[in-house]
């Protein structure tokens, strides 16, 4: 066991543009081989689209799209006696808008359609309207933990 201390939880930076941690978190999650500037256009560009598209405020509803695809609990497999269950656990804010962003990123890149900021602007719009990839997968995660619900006692 590490005798050093637990490091310290360093928050992201605001992006330049939109003043945001989340914009900021998002382009990171975007990037591709160390490529910040490709990834930043693309999510401006996006952003951009958003804005034309709805006539509101982008960062707004990125916001809400991140909230209404962060999962509440999730499931972790756990050994027990043998067999494995999968236990369902609360997750952290932090840990719930990871996932979001990232089942955001994952669901635009499997749409159908031109390129990546047509996909990405056109995901966020579907989760801040509750529908799309991401939300679905939300909504199986939130399905699976509630189906185990009886290996809730097998705590971590």
């Amino acid at each position: 066991m590490s005798r050093r201390k637990t490091p310290l939880k360093r928050s992201p930076k605001p992006d330049p543009v939109y003043r945001s941690r989340l914009v900021n978190m998002m382009i990171n999650r975007i990037l591709k081989n160390g490529k910040k500037s490709l990834a930043s256009r693309i999510l401006y560009k996006a952003m951009k689209q958003i804005k034309y598209k709805t006539k509101k405020n982008p960062s707004l509803i990125l916001r809400q799209a991140v909230v209404r695809a962060t999962p509440k609990i999730t499931i972790k497999a756990r050994r027990i006696g043998g067999s494995n269950y999968q236990v369902p656990i609360e997750i952290k804010p932090e840990k719930g808008h990871s996932l979001a962003i990232r089942w955001l990123l994952s669901a635009s890149r499997k749409r159908t359609g031109k390129n990546i900021i047509f996909k990405l602007s056109n995901e966020l719009l579907d989760a801040a309207k509750d529908t799309g990839g991401a939300i679905r997968k939300k909504e199986e995660t939130h399905r699976m933990a509630e189906a185990n619900r009886a290996f809730a006692h097998f705590r971590f």
